[in-house]
């Protein structure tokens, strides 16, 4: 998939056209859930999710998602990152609703996303609070060896 949504940029789902050492360093020194990812976990990620690159026309790749899904009931959309020379322009915007688009066809039950932020970003491209977060579980790694285990 490649399209072109606002002027001067191009989004490509072509896993050739993706910048894994660029991304690799947007999310490990810039993105505050991804500070200090390693360059292995970043390729794992990649690898194992449908990626999404926004390229200026003819130039590098400057905005990044990844979405991790089974193309049949569910899908998280994460990793959203935007090069902040290029923030402001709406490629947030278009990248979720591009990645809304492209997932159109699997009819999927639910596609979820965190935001700390960027709320008003992915509510232009149709994301709404999740209705009852009370119903949401996360498993946690241990934080050390010596954690009590239930």
């Amino acid at each position: 998939m490649s399209t072109s949504g606002v002027e001067g940029y191009e989004l490509s789902t072509d896993p050739d056209r993706l910048d894994v050492d660029l991304v690799h360093h947007w999310l490990s020194t810039d993105a505050y859930w991804a500070l200090g990812r390693g360059r292995e976990t970043v390729e794992r990620a990649v690898h194992g999710s449908l990626n999404f690159a926004v390229r200026a026309a003819g130039g590098p790749q400057v905005a990044y998602a990844r979405v991790v899904t089974d193309r049949a009931t569910f899908a998280w959309l994460c990793d959203v990152y935007v090069a902040p020379a290029h923030r402001g322009k709406g490629l947030g915007t278009w990248l979720a609703g591009a990645v809304r688009d492209h997932l159109a066809p699997y009819r999927l039950t639910r596609v979820m996303l965190s935001t700390l932020d960027a709320h008003e970003v992915y509510s232009k491209a149709g994301f709404v609070p999740f209705p009852h977060p009370e119903n949401l579980m996360l498993l946690t790694p241990a934080q050390s060896s010596d954690a009590p285990q239930n």
